[in-house]
């Protein structure tokens, strides 16, 4: 099997796109070091060091998701890049794929996310085993799932890359990469384990800029294996009251909040008509525990209401008093959140699992996002324990 290269990769700084927030955290964390995650391309043009732009293009028409990957790459030089995509396929993927592939000798494509149990064999995403389109992971979406990644990138030619050539020697690999770029099309390598995606990052890195990565959060943390960063100070402990604002419609995260609950947190759910008609409140919350707020799916979502559910939420969490430090789950809650904070940028400081990030914002308050579909039941008591460790009960 493939393993992690010997000595660290020296290489220039890493200028890495994200559709959604929560996926740029997830990202700037996998790379490791000191990243700056920003929430506008503005700051791209002269930016030293390693910098992540969340696009916030995961809800925007295809022709303009594009057009933000055009306008955000032009002009830059002497960068490494990388494209974050969702683990399951979600978003305007092809659309900017095709603009991220432009200038290109090849795009090497692995969304495999080994540590959420996502893999890809046979040019298909797999959710524990099973074909993503077998599965509810696009219930919330308008459309249904692809049956493949070269479905999901209509437009591109693609090559499926086999387990075994992943996992050969790097020359065996290198080659494999080399000649279906040569064709004119895009290698998909087959990856189960975080060992795979390390030779995919690894080739890809051998092989120079003109190869540009294109991947789960799962292939930025092998980038950010082979790559050289200095780790980040450990964050301060913060006494601000803590709100936990859950902009997610996964069942999963019904189990997350009956943990907190069960050691004390309030948790208000909010009815979604309300919510979006403007006429939901909060109640009054009084002590230290944290507040979770949800929106309340026991009735059903319907398809495509995430972004004015999440607008509508976030909105309402502002008035939450005492300025609290925030865990905000689902990117597009996270963003609308901060992009009413005025936040226009923040420090990663690193996992407390996976995929839920801790940063800092400008002002010094710390926010944590995290994907609406990761985690285990456990995931907002572990978040809760790792920054108010005394402040629930056993």
């Amino acid at each position: 099997m493939a393993s992690q290269p010997s000595h660290p990769f020296r290489s220039p700084a890493v200028l890495a796109l994200a559709d959604d927030l929560s996926g740029a955290a997830e990202t700037a964390c996998a790379l490791g070091g000191a990243v700056r995650l920003s929430l506008t391309a503005d700051t791209v043009a002269g930016a030293d060091g390693d910098l992540v732009v969340d696009l916030d293009s995961r809800h925007l028409p295809s022709a303009a998701a594009a057009e933000a990957v055009r306008k955000t790459l032009h002009g830059v030089r002497d960068r490494l890049l990388y494209k974050k995509v969702d683990s399951q396929l979600r978003g305007n993927l092809a659309a900017e794929a095709a603009a991220y592939a432009e200038g290109a000798k090849a795009l090497v494509i692995a969304p495999a996310l080994p540590a959420a149990r996502r893999t890809v064999t046979g040019g298909v995403v797999h959710l524990d085993g099973v074909a993503l389109h077998r599965t509810d992971g696009w219930r919330a979406e308008r459309s249904a799932a692809p049956r493949s990644i070269a479905e999901a990138l209509t437009g591109l030619a693609v090559r499926t890359v086999p387990l075994n050539v992943v996992r050969a020697a790097p020359d065996a690999l290198d080659a494999e990469f080399r000649r279906i770029a040569a064709a004119g099309a895009h290698p998909i390598p087959e990856a189960e384990t975080d060992a795979d995606l390390d030779a995919i990052a690894a080739a890809a890195l051998r092989l120079g800029a003109g190869f540009r990565l294109l991947g789960s959060g799962g292939l930025a943390a092998a980038l950010g294996r082979a790559l050289e960063r200095t780790p980040v100070a450990a964050p301060e402990k913060s006494t601000a009251p803590l709100l936990f604002v859950v902009g997610t419609a996964e069942p999963g995260a019904v189990a997350q909040i009956a943990q907190l609950t069960a050691l004390g947190a309030h948790h208000v759910p909010l009815d979604p008509g309300e919510l979006t008609s403007g006429t939901a409140r909060l109640p009054d919350v009084t002590g230290t525990a944290p507040t979770v707020l949800s929106i309340d799916g026991s009735a059903g979502l319907s398809p495509g209401a995430g972004r004015a559910l999440s607008t509508a939420l976030a909105a309402l969490a502002l008035t939450y008093p005492g300025r609290p430090d925030l865990v905000l789950t689902g990117g597009e809650t996270a963003r609308v959140a901060l992009d009413a904070l005025g936040i226009r940028e923040l420090a990663p400081l690193g996992e407390i699992h996976h995929g839920a990030v801790r940063s800092r914002t400008p002002d010094g308050r710390t926010v944590v996002t995290r994907p609406g579909s990761y985690g285990a039941a456990d995931s907002l008591r572990r978040i809760a324990t790792a920054l108010r460790p005394d402040l629930l009960r056993p």
